[in-house]
Parts: structure tokens; C-alpha cells; sequence
């Protein structure tokens, strides 16, 4: 078995379960999923992978590491003295030894690098397909935006980045200007006149602040209980303008076709301290 801890929000939910999901296949295994700190973490941090028809299931209390109310069991464990293996992740960047791990192997860390995943990137890819069919506004969003060969979806990322100090510290935001950047960008690459389909969790503040050049729609009809439809939303786009964002990150990615462009912040963290130089594939545009 490869096990791994879930925690954050959909994006972070969904690099977790994809380094596992790649290893597994490496090693022909199984994954568990540990979603016990999921009910330890912020407001968004909430299972939502059950939306995907991912290969995995949710592990009992029974089969999993001891909870941290367990000290000297949880001690023991994290000394290495007891299985599956713990092995936490090192920094930022790809951790060359992730990739090298061993079956029985238990995952704590963020992992957000395609670079896991790379080599089971098509099996990955299928397995994030939704389980069931767009509905009512969805449905027909997803056939617009289908239909629209201008469409460029836009992610605005605030929410918690901008509702704590430690928010702001650690993350910050992109401004109205590197949108005005990347939907210029994207004109140059792709020759197209975009139509943005803008995605974010404060569409208010979308609407007032954004001047991007071209022409925009910003699409609020799903509540934060429903951002996953946002990424199916997203993904239907043709090319992508990202924010410093896991959850937009994922919208781009599972976008399969090899035409698209995707314009990410060259500065994904605004704490100077932080840097992850694997955060994006080598053919994403950063500005």
C-alpha cells in the first residue's frame, strides 16, 4: 500500500493523491487515503475527491498510522520504529527521493510538482474525470464554453490569501496587472481575441477590478460546496491565465490538449523565503 495524508483544499487534495496514485502504479499497489486531518484544518480544507473517479479509498482508523492523541504510539511511528514507513516531504522543490520510495510507504507533504506524476500522467488524467454529469447551469456552461474557441478561463485567487496577515504573508495575490500581462500574452501566443471565463471565489471584487483588455465573463453560480465544477468548467477553456493557486493550477491541467498556453505568476509565493522552481510544467508561461 502507499499511504497518503490529505490536507488543504481541492488542489492540495488533488497533487497529494496524485503523487500517490503514481507511485502506487509504480510499485502495482494500492492507496489509502488518510483524510484525518482534513477535520483539523481551515474551512476549505474539505474531502472533495469523491467528485473524481480516482482509484483509491479512505482508510479506517484500524489500518492507518496512530493518531497524534496516541503519543507514544504517534512517536514511536514517526521515529521510524513502526509501519508504513513515514516519509515527509523536504522543502519545496521535486524531492528525488519521494519518486524513489518504497511500497508501504506513508506521504506527508504537499507535492506540487507535475514532476511526481509525469511518467502516469495519462492514467492520472483519466482517473480525474467526474464521476457524474454536469447539471442545470453547469451543463450549460460547459457546452458554451465548449463551443467557444476564444475561451480563456482566468482565476482570481483572494479568500484566505488576502483574509489573514498570514495570508497575505505567505502567498499574497495577483494583481489587475499581471492579468492585463498574461491576457496580452496569451493574444501574442495564440493570435486569438480572448473571451475570459473568470473563476474566483470573490467574483465581486473580479468585476470591480479587473480591466484586462478583452472581453469577460465572470461565472459566480457555484458556491465554494461546488468549486469542483469550476475546475470542469475551467479545464473546457482552451488556454489558461492561473493564479498563485493549486485550484487553478489543476483547472490547466486537466485541460489534455497539447495546444493549449498557460500563462502562471512568475512569483508564486510573496514570502521571499519560499520558492518551488518545479511548481509548474517546463512549457507553462511564466510572467
Amino acid at each position: 500500500m502507499i499511504y497518503v495524508r490529505l490536507v488543504g483544499g481541492l488542489g492540495n487534495q488533488l497533487f497529494q493523491y496524485a503523487c500517490a496514485r503514481a507511485m502506487a502504479l509504480r510499485h502495482g499497489v494500492d492507496v489509502v487515503l488518510d483524510t484525518r486531518e482534513l477535520a483539523r484544518g481551515a474551512a476549505h480544507a474539505i474531502y472533495g475527491l469523491d467528485r473524481f473517479a480516482i482509484s483509491a479509498r479512505i482508510g479506517a482508523d484500524a489500518e492507518l498510522p496512530p493518531a497524534r492523541g496516541q503519543i507514544l504510539r504517534y512517536a514511536l511511528w514517526r521515529a521510524g520504529l513502526m509501519r508504513p514507513r513515514f516519509l515527509r516531504e523536504k522543502g519545496l522543490a521535486l524531492n528525488p527521493a519521494v519518486l524513489a520510495a518504497p511500497d508501504d510507504t506513508y506521504l506527508h507533504g504537499y507535492f506540487q510538482s507535475e514532476g511526481y506524476f509525469r511518467d502516469q500522467a495519462a492514467t492520472i488524467r483519466d482517473e480525474l474525470r467526474f464521476r457524474a454529469a454536469p447539471e442545470g447551469e453547469n451543463a450549460r456552461w460547459l457546452d458554451h464554453i465548449g463551443a467557444e474557441a476564444r475561451a480563456v478561463s482566468l482565476h482570481v485567487r483572494r479568500g484566505d490569501y488576502v483574509g489573514s496577515a498570514k495570508g497575505q504573508a505567505v502567498h499574497g495575490t495577483c494583481d489587475a496587472a499581471y492579468y492585463v500581462r498574461a491576457v496580452e500574452e496569451i493574444g501574442r501566443r495564440t493570435g486569438i481575441e480572448p473571451l475570459l471565463f473568470v473563476f474566483s471565489d470573490d467574483p465581486a471584487w473580479a468585476r470591480e477590478n479587473l480591466a484586462p483588455g478583452a472581453e469577460m465573463v465572470v461565472l459566480d453560480h457555484n458556491s465554494a460546496a461546488a468549486g469542483a465544477e469550476d475546475l470542469r468548467l475551467m479545464a473546457a477553456c482552451r488556454h489558461h491565465i492561473i493564479a498563485n493557486s493549486s485550484f487553478s493550477w489543476w483547472g490547466a491541467w486537466r485541460n489534455p490538449s497539447p495546444e493549449k498556453v498557460v500563462i502562471a505568476p512568475s512569483r508564486w509565493f510573496a514570502d521571499p523565503g519560499l520558492h518551488n522552481p518545479d511548481i509548474c510544467p517546463p512549457e507553462w508561461v511564466r510572467i
